[in-house]
């Protein structure tokens, strides 16, 4: 079993910045990948940016530029760093670590923190 305690939301300004965290703990066996999701009322939860075992990343388009994802390989910490935030980046963010099994990948997920921006 994989356990993620996130932290790091809160309420900012239009403009602002937040830096989100992640610590995976427990059974963590062939670590795939290490990222973060969100999720607005009434929309569809959406991948923001993933870094892999590797250290290549992806990124959602609209936050390229602003968003900076980074992992601690021995910590198992997977950061968000959030700068220059819009109200459009409202929402609950998730942490998801995917471990490789037999049958392809298995998702963990966090219980997730609220991150709000005001205009």
């Amino acid at each position: 079993q994989v356990q993620l305690a996130e932290s790091g939301g809160g309420l900012v300004e239009s403009g602002g910045s937040l830096r989100l965290s992640c610590a995976a703990s427990g059974n963590i066996v062939d670590l795939h990948s290490m990222g973060w999701y969100r999720q607005a009322t009434g929309n569809l939860r959406e991948r923001v940016a993933v870094i892999r075992i590797g250290m290549s990343t992806i990124y959602e388009d609209s936050v390229k530029g602003r968003f900076t994802i980074s992992r601690d390989s021995a910590k198992n910490t997977v950061y968000l760093q959030m700068d220059n935030l819009q109200p459009e980046d409202t929402g609950v963010y998730y942490c998801c670590v995917e471990t490789k099994v037999a049958a392809g990948y298995r998702s963990h997920w966090g219980q997730g923190t609220q991150v709000t921006v005001s205009s």
